[in-house]
């Protein structure tokens, strides 16, 4: 899963623009080739260093501007151009799909300034960093929890920005990822006849996903755990649920015919 399509829009606009364009700088290149040695400690002026910085990133080198803008913090700590450097190194990583590093310096960047102006956009920057490593569902979804959680959290706090509108988004498809790998586990459990630990699972679903595309299909199998557990009034009780808000879905058609084969004195309504 990606943000690719999102990110022109609002990374560039964001940053190159909001943070890096703001200040028309020039300067000398500081070497050839954009190789790790053109890191090597130098001392330059701040504008000379955050300007090859910037210009790399431009040209598509992203991990050596990152190391650029590492070095504008290191050799210029107490400048304007410190803070700067901290939030473009971030970017810069996640630009070159270095997204631990992107996450280390965004938090660094919130740790020394939590009530700066483009504080949003770090917490943006985290999100997006969880929800660019978001594996496919039969993988642990460790990341796909943490990209859930910095999603909520930049809505939470920034609900009326542009980082919080993309946010909303991608929660949808993250929640969606989760509930299907609670289907997938729910299914495996029903499959092997370990019907309480399937309930559980599609309960979970119910309970914490339930404006995901899984619900139907969540609720439906309730109905086959519930009376496989020799609970009916349960099952019925899923299925009236079922029937009342996809009254149309193939599961709840389904549902119908499995309460009036299996439980006929309450089926579902």
């Amino acid at each position: 899963m990606t943000a690719s399509a999102s990110r022109p829009s609002l990374l560039r606009v964001a940053l190159i623009t909001g943070l890096a364009a703001s200040t028309m700088l020039t300067g000398a290149c500081a070497g050839r080739g954009g190789k790790p040695k053109d890191t090597a400690y130098v001392a330059r002026d701040v504008d000379t260093l955050y300007s090859e910085a910037k210009r790399r990133l431009d040209t598509g080198n992203a991990v050596l501007a990152a190391a650029l803008f590492d070095e504008v913090e290191r050799q210029h700590p107490y400048s304007p151009w410190a803070r700067r450097a901290q939030l473009m190194s971030a970017f810069s990583y996640y630009v070159a799909k270095d997204y631990n590093k992107a996450i280390q310096s965004a938090t660094r960047f919130l740790s020394i300034h939590p009530g700066n102006k483009d504080a949003p956009y770090a917490y943006y920057l985290i999100a997006l960093s969880y929800y660019e490593q978001i594996s496919d569902v039969e993988r642990d979804q460790k990341i796909t929890q943490q990209a859930r959680t910095s999603l909520q959290e930049v809505i939470r706090r920034f609900p009326n920005t542009q980082y919080a509108a993309d946010a909303r988004l991608k929660l949808d498809l993250v929640e969606d990822h989760l509930a299907g790998k609670e289907m997938e586990i729910g299914r495996f459990y029903e499959k092997s006849g370990k019907w309480i630990a399937a309930d559980i699972r599609f309960q979970n679903v119910v309970n914490n996903y339930q404006s995901t595309s899984h619900t139907p299909e969540a609720l439906f199998r309730l109905v086959e755990t519930s009376l496989a557990l020799g609970l009916p009034e349960e099952a019925q009780k899923y299925a009236a649920v079922l029937g009342a808000n996809y009254p149309g879905n193939e599961w709840y058609q389904k549902a119908y015919k499995l309460m009036n084969k299996y439980a006929p004195g309450a089926t579902a309504s």
